[in-house]
């Protein structure tokens, strides 16, 4: 087989433990099963003021299939909703968009952990909603794969995101230039670093907001700053192109990270902003969890 460039042995999900948890990139990396057609009909959405009003970012996450269904359900549309209204999206974030991604994300990986739930839950949604919830619930938990606990007195430094217009403009910035889908590297920067808000290196030394090891970077980096997220972006995508992009993400991903649970993560999540732009904007207001031996902790987001 052709040799092709190392990107890095161990990324901030593995060393980290840095818990990120796509048809867009190629072959699916995950098949898709809609859900029943038989399912029964959820109940439809209160419209009350107090259900109108977001969840706390702690809010509990029910344990029932059929109440997890409902809030997933609830909280998806208003969601959706939110973003809509979110005009322009060159600043932050307001607090119900920020409110509402943080309970969806806590749901999906609630949902990654108790698969037998999940599935009962999925059955009962839309085959739309459905979908999603298996491409998210999935690559969440290639993700929770990867990490390893690490001790609760680490300190990780984080930092605000950009605004997610202006990391857009970059990513198809980049596309123009090297032929990568611009949703494929929103989902790798989503999965390295919550689009840069992780400001730490990795245990193994790689950098910045796409996570270059150095020697990457002087090969790839195009003289530009690691640590610039425009720059980082254009040399992540020189990268990917340079090593099978678009012809064969597979191929590409797995030279970034060798992992096909990262490669089928990435995919999938890449998938997901295909179907839907809104989606891209949901991750960009998903948080950084990080796993301890004295469980999760989240350093990002509402109440931070």
């Amino acid at each position: 087989m052709e040799a092709r460039p190392k990107h890095r042995t161990h990324t901030t999900l593995a060393i980290m433990a840095l818990l990120v948890c796509a048809p867009a990139c190629g072959t699916p990396a995950v098949s898709e099963t809609p859900a029943s057609s038989t399912a029964p009909p959820l109940p439809p959405p209160a419209t009350t003021a107090s259900a109108a009003k977001p969840p706390a970012p702690d809010a509990p996450i029910p344990e029932d299939a059929r109440e997890l269904a409902q809030t997933l359900q609830r909280t998806t549309k208003a969601l959706h909703a939110a973003i809509d209204a979110w005009t322009p999206k060159d600043g932050d974030p307001p607090e119900n968009v920020e409110l509402l991604a943080l309970h969806q994300q806590r749901v999906y990986r609630h949902a990654a952990r108790h698969p037998k739930v999940a599935d009962r839950a999925f059955a009962r949604l839309p085959s739309g909603l459905a979908a999603q919830a298996k491409d998210n619930t999935a690559a969440i938990r290639e993700l929770l794969a990867l990490a390893r606990p690490i001790k609760p007195s680490a300190v990780f430094k984080v930092q605000p995101a950009r605004p997610a217009a202006e990391l857009m403009k970059h990513f198809k910035k980049a596309e123009r230039r090297f032929g990568v889908e611009w949703e494929v590297l929103a989902a790798v920067m989503f999965a390295e670093t919550k689009f840069g808000r992780v400001k730490s290196d990795s245990h193994a030394g790689a950098q910045g907001p796409m996570q270059f090891m150095p020697a990457t970077w002087k090969a790839y980096g195009m003289g530009g700053d690691i640590q610039d997220p425009r720059d980082a972006i254009m040399a992540a995508a020189n990268y990917l192109r340079a090593t099978g992009a678009p012809r064969d993400y597979q191929r590409a991903l797995h030279a970034y990270n060798p992992s096909q649970a990262y490669v089928d993560a990435i995919l999938l999540h890449a998938r997901q902003i295909k179907r839907d732009v809104r989606n891209y904007y949901v991750y960009y207001n998903w948080q950084v969890f990080v796993l301890t031996t004295a469980g999760e902790r989240r350093l990002t987001g509402p109440g931070k």
